[in-house]
This record gives C-alpha cells, structure tokens and sequence, in this order.
C-alpha cells in the first residue's frame, strides 16, 4: 500500500508494564498497510516482560526502535519519542490499544487530500472480555469511508462542541457537529510534524495531553475527520484514568483547564469546555481533600484560580459556559456507568 517514496510516519508508542496486551498492540502497528513507519518503543521502567516484548519487534521489524528510560512518567516518555522522531508526520498510540489495520493509510490519505494540520477518526471502547473479537476486526480492516470532513477553527470546536446529546442533534439537523467533536486524547489522529516544533508535554503531570491540547490547535487552520472506527480503547479498571482519585489527579486537570481557559479567551473563543473541565476538577477534588491542612489549601488556591478566571467571562457567555457544563457533567454519570465498567 505504500512504497519508499511515500512520506515517513513516526508512531510513538509509551510503554509500562503493559505485558498482557502489548503484543496486540505492537502486531497491529506492524501490520498496517501503510508501510512507511517509524515505530518508537519508549519502555518507562517497566518491571514485567514489557521490555522483553518490545525487544522481540525490534529484532523482527528494522522499523521498530527501543528507547528505554527510569519510570518517569508518559509525559517524559512523550517527549523523548518525539524527540527521536524523524517522520513528516506524527501519530501516538496507547500500549494496551489496537488499531485498525489501516488507521494510518486512511488518516494520511484524509491529511494528503484535504491539506489538514490533523486528521482524526473515530474509536470504539471495549473491555477485557471483547479481546479477541477485537483483534480479529481490526485485523480485517475497514472499508473505505464514505465521508471526510474538513472544518476550520479547530479550538473553536474543542472548546464548543463537546456535549454527545447536542452533537447528536446538530448531526441530526445536518451541521455534521459530530465530526467536529475531538477530545485531548493524543491519539486515533495523525499530525503534521511541524506542529510539534517547540511543543512538549509537562513532565511528571497527570493531564500532560490536556495542558498541551490548546497550545495545539491554535496552531492548526483545518482538521480532517474520518467517519469510521480506527481505533480501539481499551477499558480497564486499573487504569490510571479510572482508579486515580486524589487530590493532586484533580488538581493537574484543573491546572490543565485554567491553561487552556486563558488561552481561549486571548483568542476570542468562548471557553465552555475548559470551564467544565475546571468545575468537574474541582468537585471531584473537594470530595477527595482529606483534613490535612496541604490539601485544604491546595483546593481552596484552585478554587481562588477558577473564580478569578470565570469573573473574566462576560454575563452571557458565563451562562453558555455554565449550562453546558451542567449537561456534560450529566453525560459524565451516564457514561461511567456504562463504559467505566466495561469487563
């Protein structure tokens, strides 16, 4: 599907202690149709066969690289994977997810054809249980899509269009809101290089991706969204999303929205998503503050910062910001329960 002429695409891909699906991952990255890859293996210290198995695809496959470190976090292993990237384009992948076998050659064909910063498909979720079936669907590969969507302003649409019950009905009513919808989540899209220069993500911080998410695509004119699943989560109970719950977690994320909060407002776009993000952050930490007088204090600083931020907001937008927050927080619960407890 590819030949040596074709552009070089650099896959990054942060290991730890990720041995009972790594080699899933790692078969469906070698076996995409587009050919041209530079598959980066950061193991971050890991203490079981993690490094063992990355190993093997290095001796297998000269595309594949091991570059190994001290446990220090995804956001340093990001870093130095995009360090040793060579590629025109960049893609990330999680160590215990698949990927349709031709994730990389439908997302570089939607960037070629559409002159898009990013293109973006979609993902589907699954749990332990559904293993196999997975693998065996992304290793048939999917068919051609039959729409690819371009929009412009890409933090307009991060910031704006995140609630699932109003992108349904805007779909619905044909603004194609669905497509336009993207999260921080690094991977299932496929970047430009370039976007990347001088860009790296925090070191030692839970909300890496969402600290540099706005940074990001304000940098970016056009996307290119794919209306099929070319990527597939995995969902597991012990996963740091899901498990991690004190008040240092929240606190990052909270970080990470009044970051992105800021940088909206200096361009003119209406922050509705970082203000959720900011809201949500802080009612789970105050639930998770114990009575030690360091995280008192650490909540009530954020909290300072939310309010010192939202003061900022004109009347109708801190109602926009507000409402929306409010019906995100409601698909939250509904979307815990069913997907959070995938077995």
């Amino acid at each position: 599907m590819s030949t040596t002429s074709d552009p070089l695409v650099s896959i990054i891909v942060p290991v730890y202690n990720a041995e009972r699906y790594l080699d899933h991952c790692l078969h469906s990255i070698q076996e995409q149709t587009y050919r041209q890859l530079q598959v980066i293996l950061i193991d971050d210290g890991s203490t079981d066969k993690s490094a063992d198995i990355c190993r093997g695809y290095v001796r297998a496959d000269s595309r594949f690289t091991l570059i190994q470190q001290d446990n220090g976090g995804i956001g340093k292993a990001q870093n130095r994977g995009l360090d040793a990237a060579r590629g025109a384009y960049i893609a990330f992948v999680d160590n215990d997810d698949i990927l349709d076998i031709r994730n990389i050659e439908l997302l570089l064909e939607a960037i070629l054809k559409t002159d898009a910063d990013m293109s973006k498909a979609r993902w589907q979720q699954f749990g332990p249980s559904q293993l196999h079936d997975i693998v065996r669907l992304s290793s048939t590969g999917t068919h051609n899509p039959q729409t690819v969507t371009v929009f412009q302003n890409p933090l307009q649409a991060y910031q704006n269009i995140f609630c699932k019950s109003l992108r349904l009905l805007g779909s619905h009513l044909g603004r194609q809101t669905e497509a336009q919808y993207f999260n921080e989540a690094n991977w299932c899209r496929l970047y430009r290089a370039q976007l990347w220069e001088g860009v790296r993500f925090p070191e030692g911080a839970y909300a890496q991706d969402v600290m540099v998410a706005g940074q990001l695509y304000q940098r970016m004119t056009r996307v290119a969204d794919i209306d099929l699943p070319l990527y597939f989560w995995l969902q597991t109970p012990s996963s740091v999303t899901h498990t991690k719950r004190d008040p240092s977690f929240f606190h990052d994320n909270i970080a990470a929205g009044m970051l992105n909060f800021q940088l909206a407002l200096d361009a003119g776009v209406r922050p509705a998503r970082s203000c959720y993000t900011m809201l949500e952050g802080l009612h789970s930490m105050k639930a998770a503050v114990q009575e030690s007088s360091n995280e008192i204090d650490l909540y009530q600083q954020d909290k300072a910062g939310v309010q010192r931020l939202l003061r900022k907001l004109p009347a109708h937008q801190l109602v926009a910001c507000l409402c929306l927050s409010g019906l995100r927080y409601g698909e939250k619960l509904v979307y815990d329960a069913r997907i959070k407890n995938m077995t």
